[in-house]
């Protein structure tokens, strides 16, 4: 319904407080500006995912995640998965989109309310060569009361969509903190690779002094003196190319902890592995596990519910809508004025919007079934990244016991071989296949150690438990720092 008055001359009495009413309005929403774009609310801070950081229970009050270190400070393990779970870029971008999806909650919240509009305008019109000023003001409330449920679809697609980008987000620091694990033990290995390749060019260079020393008194031949310096070159070159490797470690290391990869790092003393039952359960228990815990799955299912939701939603979007208006208004032209309110509903009933709405559902329809599918094709990767997961821990186990009874019977033979050529029983080639078979097995037991301590991280990661505990119980006891 709508009441209206007019007349000519002057402007009402009424109109100039419609004026200034909207005057005002506009003036206090144009100061209020800033203030509204950083108001909350529908409090969607208290949904958004907090920012990715290492949680350690049980730390000391004093710990601060986050924090940049000083340029001569001394990583452990805690600390590279800190920087990489904070500084890294991905895990920044993701939690960004994680923001943004927390406000899309907020933006189809605000679907429910009412809106507002204020508008003013002034002009001059001719006609017949005669001219004429025009002025208007009007206020209009608009609010949807009944759309038969597309804004509760498109709220609960909102909902769902912010699920889904939380799971996400978990997913991606999962994979970052497995990353700068697989970084930082790679980078401890060459380490380890560079130590075991000294030692071996200190080996070599002894079993020269000793076919030098043969040689000189008689005893030993050219031949031998010359096998042990091709040895001793070859000890060196190993020890060079393997002082290249932990370089370019150190570069990987430092760009997963979102440094430059010339960022001068120290590293701690490299954790001992000692190989556990924790993981060693049945098969079956741990994929059904994984299925609860995964983020990546959790995922997809909240993205399949926003697929439903959206089949809601265009189905809701082609039915009949019923809104509210209302509102002052005021208007004047030529000297005629006129003024009034007015409040109403208006039912809005599509009749026929050449089969949008047909093609819109049987869309949404199918994207709900893709989605469906990828469920099932994650829930099958799950169980197949658990699998493979528990036969690589299960095979490093193994190894890591193996390679020591190897690195000890090397060790005893390559003492043997050379105490017997300093003694003058044994010859070269015996000196030599001892140690090249020391060096290996050194290397093994270095590759043996990585592989354990990777392979745990990949099935905590496949299992979807990898935290700060699994870092806890590895984390050097010794305070002692090394570069």
């Amino acid at each position: 319904m709508a009441n209206t008055t007019s007349r000519p001359g002057s402007p009402p009495r009424r109109a100039a407080p419609l004026l200034a009413t909207i005057a005002t309005l506009l003036a206090v929403l144009a100061a209020d500006l800033p203030a509204l774009e950083a108001s909350d609310p529908f409090d969607t801070r208290a949904i958004t995912p907090p920012r990715p950081a290492l949680a350690l229970s049980g730390r000391d009050s004093s710990y601060l995640p986050c924090q940049a270190l000083p340029a001569d400070a001394v990583y452990g393990v805690l600390e590279v998965v800190d920087l990489a779970l904070c500084k890294n870029p991905t895990t920044r971008e993701v939690w960004s989109f994680a923001r943004v999806q927390a406000a899309q909650v907020g933006l189809a919240q605000s679907d429910f309310l009412p809106g507002i509009d204020g508008r003013l305008a002034a002009g001059r019109q001719t006609i017949n060569s005669q001219s004429a000023s025009q002025r208007s003001a009007s206020l209009t409330l608009s609010w949807l009361l009944v759309d038969f449920g597309a804004r509760s679809a498109n709220l609960e697609a909102a909902r769902q969509l912010l699920s889904a980008a939380s799971a996400t987000l978990d997913a991606t620091v999962q994979s970052v903190f497995l990353d700068a694990l697989q970084s930082y033990y790679n980078t401890q290995a060459a380490r380890a690779a560079v130590t075991a390749a000294l030692e071996s060019e200190k080996a070599s260079r002894e079993s020269l002094t000793a076919a030098e020393v043969r040689y000189r008194v008689g005893t030993g031949t050219p031949a031998d003196r010359l096998q042990a310096q091709t040895a001793w070159s070859q000890a060196t070159l190993n020890r060079i190319r393997a002082e290249g490797v932990l370089r370019n470690a150190f570069g990987r290391l430092a760009r997963v902890m979102g440094l430059d990869a010339n960022q001068p790092l120290r590293l701690d003393e490299i954790p001992s592995a000692t190989p556990d039952a924790t993981f060693e359960r049945d098969v079956a228990a741990l994929i059904s596990e994984a299925r609860q815990r995964r983020p990546e799955l959790k995922a997809a299912e909240a993205e399949l519910k926003a697929a439903q939701s959206g089949v809601d939603y265009a189905r809701a979007a082609g039915l009949p809508t019923i809104s509210l208006n209302a509102g002052p208004n005021w208007g004047e032209l030529g000297g005629l004025s006129t003024h009034g309110n007015s409040i109403g509903l208006t039912l809005s009933l599509p009749l026929f919007s050449g089969f949008n709405t047909t093609y819109n559902v049987r869309a949404a329809e199918a994207r709900s079934d893709v989605q469906a599918a990828r469920v099932d094709n994650t829930r099958q990767q799950v169980a197949l990244d658990v699998w493979e997961a528990y036969q690589s821990l299960t095979t490093a186990s193994q190894t890591i016991r193996t390679t020591a009874d190897l690195l000890a019977s090397a060790e005893q033979s390559e003492r043997v071989a050379l105490g017997r050529y300093k003694a003058g029983v044994g010859n070269i080639l015996d000196v030599l296949n001892a140690q090249s078979a020391l060096a290996a097995a050194r290397l093994q037991r270095i590759q043996a150690m990585l592989d354990w301590q990777v392979s745990r991280a990949a099935l905590a990661r496949a299992i979807g438990i990898l935290d700060s505990s699994l870092l806890l119980s590895v984390s050097a006891p010794s305070k002692t720092r090394t570069q």
